[in-house]
């Protein structure tokens, strides 16, 4: 008997093929960076909030959980919490029913309306700085000179600050908002030119959009400090600062921030499960060949004016909420400073801190995606491996403050410029975001394999090259939000020579109160136009041939299936997706009444030798040949029996045609082979 042949790995492919080796290693340098600038800083806020902690005391008596009674018991933390959650009400509602809508006219519009709305919608992206739109509100608050600054009401008790802020912030955010939410909403409904279902994915981005706003707003910090500064308009940052750095109370402040990372933490676990469970993957579709039309609905006039005709109503709304801001940045007056600090210096701190923190923690969360999502170490488990990083998903440098200023202060790099620095060196979102990309790109790479294409090249130019842009994305998004942050700078930089421009900005508002404090100083018109210009280029020429989908990977139907490994026969194809019709005549078809083949044609007769037919002279056995005994064809050895045909009711014997109201069955494409690296729970199908 033959033997068995071997037992496939668990995980549906070579063990030899998972790479875990140099998967670990790209994964290394995250998870070194993500120990000494997440956990650790983590563990320093948690034990400091178990202890009696001043701002300049060397004695830190430890008191247990009495810090954590003194916030919960108190209303201020309740209020600062139930405040954060009101700032995040109306931008959720404008991402997930606004930004859809939009991207859905924009993906029915065609390829040129679609990319001409992808580029006016950058405009808010690149414009946007939070505290200069504060700084704006407020002043035209106190000076009563703009009416749309006090549409929803006049800031002026602590009462009323805790009811209009929201309604400002959300007014101020909203061309950012439908810009970012046009960024993951538009790939998702570029899949139904595919023929993939949208509804899973739509559900999962729309949820993990969700769990993202409702962090931001806990960590919302500029709008709350500039516009009401009191306790009533505090977030839980506010009250952390507050507590913290004015009341100079390290313990309590640290059991505010402890608390907030721990409800940021399930809320970044929840989003990289939502994303894990429903197999959410983003790949970059091939260019379409010049000329040739784009799939998907054929785009009309009707609805290129629709989309069109949406996007300049949402830049009105967007040029309503900046208005306080556009009309203080074209004023004609201009303030002095009153430190006399150089621009160029304030520039230089502003920019190239958040650029070279940006280049290492996008860099080292780009080797790690290259190696969780593009080697694949565990298989089709290899995205738990985010599980670890997840907690730290949401987590900006809020949470982190207190520790990150005590350990600045050990060092004595406290008002230097090398503590503008973030003491985040690994960014979390980036990890998650390249690791999906990876991730679809990685099933493109295995199928070249199987076709026998070399590994290492393949994997470059199949993995590495196509999501370099996407890396350099988010190194640039990262890069301006550490440049209009005023959290971190105002802690750790306050000297004249080491203001970034929103601290300076600050300064000079406290000494000018009007439109001439320079607003546009945080936002230098050299560095929006080469942002624009960048973003506008990637908008076309990349992000719009993004997919997101959910599910397994399609490219990986196929490869080799377990029956073609080494040493297992090669199966016997058969009809199915992705093979071609058998030959011949459908079954229905018969020939129609009194039809009859031509002479000589038609099946051979099954045995004997034709009509007619006469052995020449010569052959056959010699005269007086006898078969001996014994030999012979065996008993019951001939041509089978003829067979009665089968019986049937009609006279016509010929299968009855598909009617119109039953349509032909088509090959399921679900049916397809998986790859053995997708989660089989999920399916688009």
């Amino acid at each position: 008997m033959a033997p068995h042949p071997p037992a496939l790995p668990v995980a549906g492919r070579p063990a030899a093929d998972r790479h875990l080796g140099p998967a670990l290693l790209l994964v290394l340098p995250a998870a070194v960076l993500a120990l000494a600038s997440l956990v650790v800083p983590t563990g320093q806020t948690i034990v400091r909030s178990l202890q009696d902690s001043r701002f300049l005391s060397s004695s830190h008596r430890f008191v247990g959980l009495d810090n954590y009674g003194t916030v919960l018991k108190e209303g201020d933390f309740w209020r600062a919490l139930g405040f954060s959650i009101a700032i995040a009400v109306v931008p959720i509602i404008v991402a997930v029913l606004i930004g859809p809508a939009l991207a859905a006219a924009l993906d029915q519009a065609g390829t040129w309306p679609r990319r001409v709305g992808r580029v006016l919608m950058s405009l808010p992206l690149v414009v946007f700085s939070p505290l200069a739109v504060a700084v704006a509100w407020h002043m035209s608050q106190a000076t009563g000179k703009d009416g749309i600054a006090t549409i929803f009401g006049r800031i002026d008790s602590p009462d009323k600050a805790a009811t209009v802020i929201p309604f400002v912030t959300a007014a101020a955010m909203f061309g950012a908002v439908c810009g970012l939410a046009l960024l993951v909403f538009l790939p998702v409904l570029r899949a139904r030119a595919e023929g993939r279902r949208i509804t899973p994915a739509m559900l999962a981005v729309g949820a993990i959009v969700v769990l993202a706003a409702a962090a931001t707003s806990l960590q919302a910090f500029t709008f709350s400090g500039v516009m009401g500064d009191s306790r009533k308009s505090s977030t839980l940052i506010g009250m952390q600062y507050n507590v913290a750095f004015r009341m100079a109370n390290l313990g309590v402040g640290s059991a505010v921030a402890t608390i907030t990372g721990l409800i940021l933490a399930v809320l970044g676990v929840g989003a990289t499960v939502i994303a894990i469970r429903t197999g959410l993957g983003i790949k970059l579709a091939p260019a379409p060949r010049r000329g040739a039309p784009e799939p998907g609905p054929r785009p009309d006039a009707a609805r290129s004016v629709i989309a069109i005709l949406s996007v300049v109503v949402v830049l009105i709304f967007t040029v309503l909420g900046l208005w306080p801001w556009l009309s203080a940045l074209f004023s004609s007056g201009h303030g002095s400073s009153p430190s006399g600090g150089s621009t160029g210096k304030i520039y230089l701190n502003t920019w190239v801190p958040p650029l070279l923190n940006a280049l290492v923690s996008v860099g080292v969360a780009f080797l790690a995606a290259l190696g969780i999502g593009g080697l694949r170490p565990l298989g089709r488990r290899s995205e738990l491996l985010l599980l670890p990083f997840a907690p730290w998903l949401f987590v900006g440098i809020g949470p982190l403050s207190v520790t990150g200023y005590e350990n600045e202060r050990s060092l004595h790099l406290l008002d230097k410029f090398t503590s503008l620095f973030s003491p985040i060196w690994v960014s979390v979102p980036a990890l998650l975001i390249l690791t999906l990309f990876c991730r679809r790109h990685a099933a493109r790479w295995r199928a070249q394999r199987a076709t026998g294409a070399p590994a290492a090249p393949s994997f470059f130019a199949t993995v590495v090259v196509p999501a370099l842009p996407l890396a350099g994305l988010l190194a640039g998004a990262i890069t301006l939000i550490g440049a209009q942050g005023v959290l971190w700078p105002s802690i750790v930089g306050v000297s004249v020579g080491n203001r970034t421009a929103p601290v300076e900005l600050l300064v000079r508002v406290g000494e000018f109160i009007s439109a001439n404090a320079q607003v546009g100083l945080t936002t230098p018109i050299v560095a929006v136009i080469l942002v624009f210009i960048a973003l506008a280029a990637l908008q076309i020429f990349y992000l719009d041939r993004l997919v997101i989908t959910t599910g397994p990977d399609e490219e990986a139907t196929g490869m080799p299936g377990p029956a073609q490994q080494p040493g297992r026969p090669a199966p016997i194809p058969a009809v199915g997706p992705g093979l071609p019709p058998p030959s011949g005549p459908p079954a229905w078809y018969a020939p129609p009444p009194g039809y009859a083949p031509p002479a000589g044609y038609g099946p051979p007769s099954p045995y004997g030798p034709p009509p007619g037919y006469a052995p020449q002279p010569g052959y056959g056995p010699p005269p007086g040949y006898a078969p001996q005994p014994g030999y012979g064809p065996p008993p019951g050895y001939g041509p089978p029996p003829p067979q009665a045909p089968p019986e049937t009711t009609s006279a016509d014997p010929r299968p009855e045609p598909p009617s119109a109201s039953e349509p032909e069955r088509k090959p399921d494409h679900g049916s397809e082979e998986r790859s053995s690296d997708d989660p089989p729970h999920a399916t688009d199908d």
